[in-house]
């Protein structure tokens, strides 16, 4: 079905080592993304038994070869020299119909030689949560992972309690993360660090190729990524939950959807991960632990880059601050687009502090507050602005924001700005309890919540009735306030 490519097993061994799918009890197809299939090469599409067989691992797909990957990482701040693909396995690689080269990989597939004592399984509720997350990211235009495949396995996988087990089919630019440069540096071997680095080059950064330091034109261009990527994530009140550097793509895109979520009331110290007791990974923390990973994959490239001793470290260490500037210019565009302001407008960044500010105190919802602020925007109607109001703890104080808002956003009336405001600010997100009801009834057999779920958060600007319905905020008693990763 898919025309599948092995440049990446072409790299020598402890990057990637063949290994065989573990064949399920019952294979079911779930879910299957026609669509990105075609935009990766299909040109027919099987039955879903077959599908289901493929995707499950208990039939190899044709011209694929399987394989996992070999990766370190700081986990949580903790340097694990070999962790790798322990229930993941990369069938192959694609050329879009764009050009781009992909990768195909199937996770919870199985038991690998990286597994480390695990089943190599995952439970259903982490298949679903990624497939609906990484799909409404897409929608918005932040770069991630894409998933093509969602298959119940027929089996039971034992976490806090037994569950059903599936099998989830993932497509991304690349699945090398800073984790596997450190796996490489790790080996102490400069000429498979020098191979990992140049394979990524021409394969993500091509430019860099003709740089007067192709190594040190890497690091630049990973940083650029990951500052617009971490920038986007902050604008929909994305909360990664594991940040580790193995989490961490060198493509630039959300890779590793586990304990994640979206903030609902507004606080920058929000955590809704389960393992970060400490805070670590916390919603404002984002922008300064990308930069520490990033800092991470600057010290495995130092070998290679053409200066020595203190001067490569300090260039590097310059290219790693320049994070802050590129994180810091696109979340400028960002607030303007989301406040329905000129790019250039001097208000922005402190009409979005005032707003954070009132979100925080007056415990509003994240992005009910945008979305009502922009319904209000293209039709300032005393019936919008009430609605608005009702949102915060503290109507009054909104109102005097409010009133300043709306003179900054005088000059930017235009059908350009309410188009961007509106693609800046969802109706809906994958809110935590209607991810939690669709696990559920999944849970008892029932997938439709799921498929309905599913076609909401892929159109995220839809203001019909069901999209609407779905879109509230939890009531007091719907909460959810942790999730888990399922590993």
């Amino acid at each position: 079905m898919l025309p599948f490519e092995h440049l990446y097993s072409t790299l020598p061994e402890p990057l990637w080592v063949a290994t065989q799918a573990t064949p399920v009890a019952q294979p079911e197809l779930i879910a299957f993304n026609a669509p990105l299939a075609h935009e990766l090469g299909a040109k027919e599409i099987p039955d879903s038994t077959t599908l289901a067989d493929w995707f499950s691992g208990n039939q190899p797909m044709p011209d694929a070869k399987p394989g996992a990957l070999g990766y370190a990482g700081h986990q949580f701040g903790n340097f694990v020299p070999q962790l790798g693909d322990g229930r993941a396995l990369l069938l192959g690689e694609v050329i879009d119909q764009n050009g781009v080269r992909r990768d195909v990989q199937l996770k919870g597939s199985g038991r690998t030689p990286f597994s480390r004592g695990g089943d190599g399984r995952s439970p259903l509720g982490p298949v679903l949560r990624e497939y609906l997350v990484s799909e409404f990211m897409a929608a918005m235009g932040i770069p991630t992972t894409r998933a093509l495949a969602a298959v119940a396995s027929g089996e039971r996988v034992v976490r806090q309690m037994a569950e059903p087990g599936a099998v989830f089919t993932r497509v991304a630019s690349s699945h090398i993360r800073v984790g596997t440069f450190q796996f490489a540096a790790a080996q102490r071997d400069e000429a498979l660090l020098k191979a990992l680095a140049d394979h990524v080059i021409a394969r993500h950064y091509p430019d860099a190729a003709n740089a007067e330091d192709p190594y040190m034109a890497l690091l630049e261009a990973v940083v650029a990524r990951q500052a617009v990527l971490i920038a986007r994530w902050i604008s929909v009140g994305f909360i990664h939950g594991v940040m580790n550097t193995d989490n961490c793509s060198i493509a630039g895109e959300t890779i590793d959807y586990g304990p994640c979520a979206f903030m609902e009331q507004f606080d920058p110290q929000k955590v809704y991960s389960s393992i970060d007791q400490g805070r670590r990974y916390a919603f404002a923390n984002q922008p300064a632990i990308a930069q520490w990973n990033l800092a991470r994959f600057a010290e495995t490239l130092l070998p290679l880059m053409r200066e020595e001793g203190d001067a490569v470290v300090e260039q590097a260490t310059d290219a790693i601050r320049r994070f802050e500037s590129l994180f810091n210019a696109e979340q400028v565009r960002l607030h303007a687009d989301k406040l329905g302001l000129a790019a250039e407008s001097p208000q922005a960044e402190a009409l979005m502090e005032g707003l954070e500010s009132q979100m925080h105190q007056g415990r509003m919802d994240m992005t009910a507050t945008f979305d009502a602020l922009t319904q209000y925007a293209s039709s300032p109607s005393d019936e919008y602005r009430q609605a608005l109001l009702a949102l915060t703890t503290q109507p009054g104080e909104l109102t005097a924001w409010l009133d300043t808002w709306q003179q900054a956003q005088i000059a930017s009336q235009d059908s350009e700005r309410f188009a961007a405001m509106r693609s800046a600010n969802p109706v809906i997100i994958p809110r935590n309890h209607r991810v939690q009801e669709v696990i559920d009834a999944a849970y008892e057999g029932d997938f439709a919540p799921f498929h309905t779920l599913l076609a909401v958060v892929t159109k995220p600007f839809d203001e019909s009735v069901e999209a609407r319905r779905l879109a509230a905020p939890a009531t007091e008693n719907e909460q959810v306030l942790r999730t888990f990763c399922g590993t």
